[in-house]
């Protein structure tokens, strides 16, 4: 289905409720700026890094895309791990995997209170950004603890410029973006005013110095173009 939320006056903030859940896929692919090629990335790295009767985590699974993508590549057994808080994005993948036939584990939960296992990999896209910033640092340092040695923390954020001028041009830019996959004027600025304190960006730096306070040994972005990227902490 495609993304038709924003044609009509928001009533509240963003939430990922049925109606996103309905279009999610397409307003990811429309709202993302090379969304499948930082997806591979992602995919690329877990692979890597993901060993025998290992654990992945995907933390705010939404429809489970990248965990279906992952699960089509492995060519060992492991536990592939989908965490939301979201119901309606929740039922989205379980259909999916149904459909498929894939072995992966959906749940409903709370990112930050939830047991995590040891696990090789960990993978948030876009969900750190909705948590809030003293909350957001505790998270990390709890995937850190939860992660085995020279385990990885992969994650993709939208991210911003410290420098004013710079900051305005990227979203600028994004919004370009935005027009050229078919969104109006009025489409950005509902969606604009409906993230409004929902989504809190951190800058490049922000987010490299919260993974080494969190115990991650390194941290560096793999992908970026202009004001999204991806980075990869590790332990």
């Amino acid at each position: 289905m495609n993304d038709k939320v924003f044609t009509k006056p928001i009533k509240k903030q963003f939430e990922f409720d049925e109606e996103v859940a309905a279009v999610f896929d397409d307003m990811l692919e429309r709202s993302v700026p090379f969304y499948k090629e930082s997806q591979k990335i992602t995919e690329f790295f877990a692979l890597k890094n993901l060993k025998e009767e290992g654990i992945l985590y995907d933390l705010g699974c939404s429809t489970a895309t990248i965990l279906l993508n992952i699960h089509r590549k492995l060519t060992l057994n492991a536990v592939l791990v989908g965490l939301d808080n979201s119901e309606a994005m929740l039922a989205q993948a379980r259909r999916k995997c149904e459909a498929y036939g894939a072995n992966i584990e959906v749940c409903n939960a709370d990112i930050l209170e939830y047991e995590y296992k040891k696990a090789d990999v960990f993978i948030s896209n876009y969900t750190l950004q909705f948590i809030r910033p003293l909350v957001r640092e505790e998270l990390v340092k709890k995937i850190a603890l939860s992660l085995k040695e020279e385990g990885v923390f992969i994650f993709s954020e939208k991210v911003i410029s410290h420098h004013s001028k710079l900051n305005k041009d990227l979203i600028e830019c994004y919004y370009d973006f935005k027009k050229e996959q078919g969104y109006s004027e009025y489409e950005i600025i509902q969606k604009r005013e409906a993230l409004e304190n929902v989504l809190v960006p951190y800058s490049e730096e922000e987010n490299i110095k919260m993974a080494q306070n969190a115990g991650f040994s390194h941290c560096e972005i793999i992908f970026r173009w202009a004001n999204f990227a991806t980075f990869i902490a590790i332990k």
